[in-house]
């Protein structure tokens, strides 16, 4: 996924073989952040049926590529690590600056 933070552009990916989420961004801020952000399990209501059916979900970043992807979700907020969900990774790794 796709990720900036003050002008610079990364992303976030899942290695399955480690079983963890790896952040690759040019700012030294940020990528402390959003690694500190992903590396601590987070409580999230998922909603159900209607919108008022929520349950309180524990998700952690490092358990898997779904998990990641909810987990994401919240980093913004969180950090100020901005998730660019429709950006192709492969421009931001061309292009890592604005």
């Amino acid at each position: 996924m796709a990720i900036s933070f003050k002008g610079s552009l990364g992303w976030v990916e899942y290695d399955e073989a480690e079983k963890r989420a790896k952040v690759f961004l040019g700012d030294d801020e940020g990528k402390k952040l959003a690694e500190e952000f992903l590396s601590t399990p987070h409580e999230i209501k998922v909603p159900h049926e209607t919108l008022l059916d929520f349950t309180e979900e524990t998700f952690d970043a490092n358990k898997s590529a779904e998990s990641l992807k909810i987990v994401l979700t919240r980093l913004w907020e969180a950090t100020g690590v901005h998730v660019d969900w429709s950006r192709p990774v492969d421009y931001v790794k061309a292009n890592p600056h604005y």
